[in-house]
């Protein structure tokens, strides 16, 4: 998972050190350095270490920090800060033109994950209402204009390629004409590029962004490669000019190093991240969530903001009726689960709940809802709404047709029954409800455990 190591050092840090009553030098000083090592095991560029470390210095021995009731504690607010700042601060949004189409022009080196963003940004920005047109402007690789049209009829999203043509500049050309006559109010044109960085395609890109003039060019870069993510950021913004980075692959970076120096060294911002192979697992990057994250102080919005997304208000209103008359059963039980995995991995999920970082001992594993769920689609209509027709025999037949052990069937009813318990209690409990619909997701933006 993306800043694995980092986050569970910091956290470490910041634990030991945020109950401090009395904070001194001394206290900051073994603090800081171990702030320090962490952020370079974690691939973070010599200089912005060193310049992270020394604002912290500065202000937590300021005299607010030092006379300050709880000191520790406002030493972790200082780090956090500085760390939300080193991410880039704040939100950086797609700057849309009000005469559309808004193009968006995505570079990177062969193998960083251009063609697949492409199509994660273009499903991303439907959701918010855009009707986007993908545009192959990849003349050299033999399978890149098949591999969008794939992406493309798997999002439902258009696709524009000419397979006859060389010039990437008259394609995009011919692209904007079809924008503008299909009302394409985004064009996302997916560059080509190279193993490494050559004056060849930084000429390329340059003329296609002389003819064009994308409103913004966005470098997309593999996480996992660390500094060398950094090292390309600065070569293509130097050549071209970038508006933003999109990093992918962030799932897999347990070091995090690209994301934390990107920024600071190319002083343009991360604009999204790549969180996973699916085609919806891509997200706005918002630097103090990530912070947030990071040092296990939870990212309550962003569950919000997925739940959101994957459960619709109809379906809410129809789980409430059956939650009033008490039919909640094994399909309903399915299709809530199946709402939740679009969220993305429970594992995901926990770290953003905050406090859960305390919790060392909680293992989600995912595949555990896979054998649930083959387990459910295994009974029958009415053993799904009657488990008490769950006898020894049927429990066998379920098991063999899951391709589980009976005991896992038993454990997994046992656990049924009591979420069924949990919820008719929550029901018939009016505090619990009147609490929950006092809840206001304004007021959990700074809410902390």
């Amino acid at each position: 998972m993306a800043f694995e190591g980092l986050s569970s050092r910091l956290q470490s840090i910041t634990r030991k050190f945020g109950g401090k009553a009395r904070v001194t030098e001394q206290d900051l000083k073994e603090m800081l350095r171990e702030v320090k090592l962490a952020l370079l095991e974690a691939d973070v560029n010599y200089k912005i270490v060193k310049d992270f470390i020394s604002v912290i210095q500065e202000k937590a021995l300021g005299q607010d920090v030092l006379k300050s009731l709880t000191p520790g504690q406002q030493v972790v607010k200082i780090v956090k800060d500085e760390l939300v700042e080193l991410l880039g601060g704040t939100e950086s949004k797609i700057s849309f033109t009000p005469n559309p189409p808004t193009i968006i022009m995505l570079v990177g080196l062969q193998g960083s994950g251009k063609t697949t963003t492409a199509g994660k940004l273009a499903n991303l920005l439907r959701k918010q209402g855009k009707n986007p047109l993908l545009v192959v402007c990849d003349v050299y690789r033999p399978a890149a204009i098949k591999q969008l049209q794939v992406v493309g009829k798997q999002l439902n999203i258009p696709v524009y390629a000419n397979e006859t043509s060389k010039d990437v500049t008259h394609i995009a050309k011919q692209a904007m004409n079809v924008a503008i006559s299909k009302l394409n109010d985004v064009v996302i044109i997916d560059t080509a590029g190279r193993l490494h960085i050559d004056e060849e395609l930084m000429e390329e890109l340059k003329r296609l962004k002389a003819n064009i003039k994308p409103h913004e060019i966005l470098l997309v870069v593999d996480a996992m490669t660390g500094q060398d993510a950094v090292n390309v950021a600065t070569s293509f913004n130097e050549a071209i000019g970038i508006d933003g980075v999109v990093l992918t692959k962030l799932d897999g970076d347990t070091r995090g190093g690209a994301a934390l120096s990107v920024k600071k060294v190319t002083s343009r911002p991360i604009k999204f991240a790549a969180t996973g192979e699916k085609l919806s697992d891509i997200e706005v990057f918002h630097p103090e969530r990530m912070a947030s994250r990071i040092l296990g102080m939870g990212d309550v919005l962003s569950i919000i903001e997925k739940a959101e997304e994957a459960f619709s208000e109809e379906e809410a209103l129809k789980l409430e009726q059956k939650l009033k008359k008490q039919e909640f059963d094994l399909d309903d039980y399915l299709s809530q689960l199946r709402q939740v995995k679009k969220m993305g991995s429970f594992s995901s999920i926990l770290k953003m709940i905050p406090g859960m970082n305390k919790f060392k001992d909680i293992q989600v594993d995912d595949k555990e809802f896979v054998k649930i769920e083959a387990i459910i689609c295994s009974m029958t209509k009415k053993e799904k709404r009657n488990t008490k027709l769950l006898n020894g025999s049927r429990r066998r037949r379920i098991a063999n047709g899951a391709g589980v052990s009976v005991q896992d069937v038993n454990k997994f009813m046992n656990s049924f029954e009591m979420t069924q318990k949990m919820m008719k209690k929550m029901q018939n409990d009016k505090s619990m409800k009147n609490m929950l619909k006092g809840i206001n997701p304004e007021d959990l933006k700074n809410f902390k455990i």
